[in-house]
């Protein structure tokens, strides 16, 4: 009796915020104007198949860049003392302390054709008077606004599982032999799997659903589905069960994301304890 009456509060949450919201959207989904089943709703995903494979695809190169950035960053923090190791993380977790908008807004001003970097370019001579590089307004714009709002994401859960590692461990496998590359391929990276997982989920499934960074460094020539969405429930050609339909899928790739990252953590937990 006491645990179900310690789970109650948590069992009320689970329903208002995440069982009443899904249904909604589900609701929504599979129903017309008029209240009544349909599957039309679901042809849109034909229509936006572009956009579903663009935001996965930008998604995933925004993960990959931050995981290579993220791992060397995490586990030189992760080596230092405890005292710096604060002040890194700190420094790490600054940015988040500002606003989103503003944080993407400031990449605006760098980025756009009059910004610091054409600017700064034209001072020194490599471009003329009125020249400027294509930088916002890209995928490449994109994924950079991407990057820089997601790393922290992707460093705080690799430095948790790395500051875990004995030190031992790892001079003990140098004492063994093990040169710089075999200690890290071989004792370093199996340890901070969990981390790389956990790092690579909060990082894509925000990646893949975003229409704030899309809207101001990718403008109108970089549309994902997060922005289609958006557009279905707001503006007057909003569309609230077409939206719901193209989130209900958005939401099912995202679960498979997360459900192929469980496994193949929980094959390296197996594999550990069979090693």
């Amino acid at each position: 009796m006491k645990s179900r009456s310690a789970a109650a509060p948590f069992g009320i949450w689970m329903a208002l915020f995440t069982i009443v919201p899904l249904a909604i959207v589900v609701w929504f989904a599979f129903t017309d104007q008029n209240g009544d089943f349909t599957l039309s709703n679901l042809s849109a995903i034909g229509e936006h198949a572009g956009a579903f494979g663009l935001s996965i695809a930008l998604g995933a190169i925004a993960t990959i860049l931050c995981l290579v950035l993220a791992y060397p960053l995490a586990y030189s923090i992760s080596r230092v003392s405890e005292r710096a190791q604060q002040t890194m993380v700190m420094i790490i977790m600054l940015p988040m302390w500002m606003n989103f908008l503003l944080r993407t807004y400031a990449w605006m001003s760098i980025l756009e054709n009059n910004g610091f970097i054409n600017q700064f370019l034209r001072l020194i001579g490599v471009l003329g008077e009125g020249q400027s590089l294509p930088l916002i307004n890209t995928n490449g714009a994109v994924v950079l606004g991407m990057v820089y709002n997601f790393l922290p994401f992707m460093v705080l859960p690799l430095y948790s599982v790395m500051v875990k590692i004995d030190r031992r461990v790892i001079e003990a496998a140098q004492d063994l032999g093990s040169n710089g590359f075999q200690v890290l391929f071989r004792v370093i990276f199996p340890l901070s799997v969990p981390g790389i997982l956990s790092g690579i989920t909060m990082v894509f499934v925000p990646a893949v659903s975003t229409f704030v960074i899309t809207k101001l460094l990718g403008g109108s020539k970089v549309m994902l589905i997060g922005d289609i969405i958006e557009s279905s429930f707001i503006g007057h050609g909003a569309n609230y069960h077409v939206g719901a339909a193209l989130s209900l899928v958005l939401m099912i790739l995202i679960l498979i994301c997360m459900a192929f990252t469980s496994l193949v953590d929980k094959g390296e937990d197996e594999g550990g304890m069979m090693a």
